[in-house]
């Protein structure tokens, strides 16, 4: 009984690393300190996102005596004027505000011009960043070392994760997913598709859209959409996300079959929240990629690992990919998809969407014909 019942607590619960990061997750999520440890360092981490006075004054006495840092990924470094290429530290004043804090995390008006003295972040509060991305957060910690063998009540509530496992669970997340449920839906052009979702080890939906009955003996067409709710449910004319989406639907039906892989990628994958930040710094002036970055990201956080699974799960491993963007092929064809042909999805363009479409085509190479004399033009 007791082999039995140790194993099925193994199956119920997971392994120690993997409910730590979740647990870990869950914390920052709900804007809570978390505590990192990597061999001789112990950390204390504090999400920038929701930061008030209030958060930030209790951060500052838990912390006590050593002082937060802030800390961020290098590509918000750089935007900020300091040489790295790893994640950085940069010391605070004793008095700093929240809005000096979110400025120098995420404010375009700082661009270039930090003043004080940065330093490469340490192993802990770089598993910082990366538990603050993975939770869609904005890459922006206050971190502070814990002193030795510090135990009280309150620190007693605080989950402790190790770096490490961290790592380990970035790297392993796209194996832990699971079918979950699948329905048949009537859809308006009269079509019927099958939905079946599955569910990732972060807790987000990601949906298979099935139109007909493909023949998986042979190249499925599929499309790999990234979610865009502002583009797919509401029209938004600053993308071709929406476009592109229908007209994969309607070449799909035309053909008979096909799959539609809609990924809970918001944003190139930086979440609803930071992309309406990229949105205000484009409405300043940055391009698309040049907004992703001055927040901290890559220009393109997107995995494909997930979306291969999805795939192999449904038997799909031979497609005709519906893209116009070269990164997608590249990323299902490493996963070990084989990609037959390309078929491209040309998007009306709109005064709206000049910009962002020619900034895709000419700094990320998408395939986009409509465009070939602007990207001309820029070059």
């Amino acid at each position: 009984m007791s082999a039995a019942h140790s194993s099925a607590n193994s199956a119920l619960l997971g392994n120690a690393e993997c409910i730590s990061v979740s647990r870990a997750l869950s914390e920052l999520q709900a804007r809570r300190p978390i505590r990192i440890s990597a061999s001789g360092e112990s950390l204390l981490a504090l999400p920038v996102d929701g930061l008030d006075e209030q958060r930030l004054g209790d951060f500052a006495v838990l912390c006590r005596p050593n002082a937060p840092k802030l800390v961020v990924t290098q590509q918000r470094a750089r935007s900020i004027g300091i040489k790295a290429s790893t994640a950085m530290a940069l010391p605070l004043s004793p008095v700093v505000g929240v809005s000096t804090i979110f400025d120098l995390a995420a404010s375009a008006e700082n661009e270039g011009h930090f003043a004080g003295t940065a330093e490469t972040a340490s192993r802990a509060a770089t598993a910082a960043i990366r538990l603050a991305k993975l939770s869609r957060s904005l890459p922006a910690v206050l971190a502070a070392n814990v002193m030795p063998n510090r135990n009280d009540a309150l620190m007693d509530l605080i989950v402790t994760v190790e770096a490490d496992a961290v790592n380990r669970f970035a790297a392993d997340a796209t194996n832990a997913f699971a079918l979950v449920s699948e329905a048949t839906i009537p859809l308006a052009s009269g079509t019927a598709a099958r939905f079946v979702v599955f569910r990732d080890p972060l807790g987000a939906d990601q949906v298979a859209i099935i139109v007909g009955k493909p023949d998986f003996t042979q190249p499925v067409p599929v499309r790999l959409h990234s979610a865009c709710l502002t583009g797919d449910v509401f029209g938004s004319q600053r993308c071709d996300c929406g476009d592109q989406l229908r007209l994969a639907l309607a070449r799909l039906e035309s053909l008979g079959s096909g799959v539609i892989l809609y990924m809970a990628q918001e944003g190139r994958g930086i979440g609803l929240a930071n992309k309406m930040r990229a949105y205000r710094l484009q409405d300043s002036g940055l391009d698309t990629r040049d907004a992703n970055t001055t927040l901290g990201f890559e220009d393109d956080e997107r995995d494909y690992g997930v979306a291969a699974l999805m795939l192999r799960t449904l038997n799909c491993t031979r497609i005709v990919l519906l893209t116009n963007n070269p990164a997608k092929l590249d990323g299902l064809t490493k996963a070990g998809i084989e990609i037959t042909a390309r078929v491209a999805l040309q998007a009306p363009v709109t005064p709206h969407n000049r910009r962002y479409l020619t900034t895709k085509a000419a700094r990320s190479g998408h395939k986009i014909i409509n465009l070939k004399a602007s990207v001309c033009e820029k070059s």
